[in-house]
């Protein structure tokens, strides 16, 4: 194992921009790059159950990813303890650093018309309606991570946040 191996799992509600920020982060710092929404949608085609599958999908590609020294970026709802403790343990596992970082929206309608307005960039995915996401289990945090609130900051000041917050924690 490498020590500049690293586990950069990003979390929050659909429609606050956590993919916006996961792949521009993932260029920058010339990460490898997973997304649970593209593993899903194709268990989903292959006509497989989803469940926690995509995770455990997931889990296995950062871990292969970090054995070799990568660093990783998940990109993920991961809207409850137990998704987040699977992150942990890979991580640990493989003997590589965890950041955490959720993404929020903090101004409602923005999220909203967020989550109304955008279109799928997966094929087949069906994006959850704004009902689905507000009332869609989310359980508070349990440790120390960033918070990004992309209701009034540009997206180049939150990528700044976010890579300064991960290059402090991987030196």
């Amino acid at each position: 194992m490498t020590r500049s191996s690293a586990l950069i799992v990003f979390g929050g509600l659909p429609g606050t921009g956590k993919t916006t920020i996961a792949r521009e982060l993932t260029v920058r710092l010339a990460a490898n790059y997973l997304r649970i929404d593209a593993i899903e949608q194709t268990l989903r085609e292959a006509g497989l159950a989803v469940d926690a599958t995509g995770y455990a999908v997931a889990n296995t590609l950062a871990a292969e990813n970090l054995r070799l020294g990568r660093i990783v970026i998940a990109d993920c709802v991961n809207p409850v303890l137990s998704s987040r403790a699977g992150w942990r343990q890979t991580a640990s596992q493989n003997s590589a650093s965890l950041i955490e970082i959720e993404v929020v929206c903090s101004d409602l309608s923005l999220h909203r018309q967020r989550v109304e307005n955008r279109s799928s960039d997966i094929d087949g995915l069906r994006l959850p309606a704004w009902e689905d996401v507000v009332s869609r289990a989310y359980e508070p945090w349990d440790r120390e991570h960033l918070v990004l609130d992309t209701a009034h900051a540009s997206l180049d000041h939150l990528l700044e946040r976010a890579e300064a917050y991960v290059r402090g924690r991987i030196a």
